[in-house]
């Protein structure tokens, strides 16, 4: 089965139990936002794997003049957050497909974020990372926060099961393409898996 159509498989489940579960080892999501603030008024957004829409109330209701885009590749997933986000009228677009670059706005994003999807994306988390980097403007910022890796092989291997891979891939490969200012791990349920935090800048 191809990755995108096993991933759709795995969230026509997993969409009705997502918001009462994951809150439980996703970390650092609202973080991540309230740190892009500090150093960033950004007018367009984008959110690749936007989920269930739960970072998108958060940015619209942090950054009340932008315009934010939420691509995601699971229509059951999107059904959630077009409910979700129903107040914010057309303020935020959704879009149900996987990300491979948008070249009708290319440059136009002045923030791209990924919460928790770039370690579910395999293979083709480089390209994403690539296409980021030809999509975003010039002084726009990455926000990142995803798993990073963990000690232990059977909590790796479960986690495979759930799509997710845990290797510690994605930091460097970020810091291959953006300047990092912000760039922190940190341990999750006293070391069981890692998580990380990244912002940067095109370099």
């Amino acid at each position: 089965m191809a990755p995108d159509r096993a991933l759709q498989r795995y969230y026509r489940f997993h969409a009705r139990i997502y918001d009462v579960t994951r809150w439980s080892f996703l970390f650092g999501r609202a973080d991540l936002i309230e740190r892009i603030a500090s150093r960033h008024a950004p007018a367009n957004i984008l959110e690749i794997g936007c989920g269930t829409g739960s970072n998108l109330v958060r940015m619209a209701r942090r950054f009340p003049e932008a315009r934010l885009t939420g691509l995601d590749l699971s229509a059951d997933m999107l059904t959630r957050a077009r409910r979700r986000l129903t107040p914010y009228g057309d303020r935020i677009t959704l879009l149900h497909q996987p990300y491979a670059g948008l070249p009708d706005q290319r440059s136009s994003f002045d923030l791209i974020v990924l919460s928790y999807c770039l370690s579910m994306i395999n293979p083709g988390w480089e390209a994403v990372i690539a296409n980021v980097r030809q999509d975003l403007a010039a002084n726009g910022l990455i926000a990142v926060v995803d798993f990073h890796d963990s000690d232990q092989a059977a909590f790796r291997r479960w986690m495979g099961v759930n799509h997710v891979r845990m290797t510690g891939q994605l930091l460097p490969e970020l810091q291959t393409h953006f300047r990092p200012l912000d760039a922190t791990v940190q341990r999750a349920y006293g070391g069981l898996w890692r998580y990380f935090r990244f912002i940067g800048v095109p370099s």
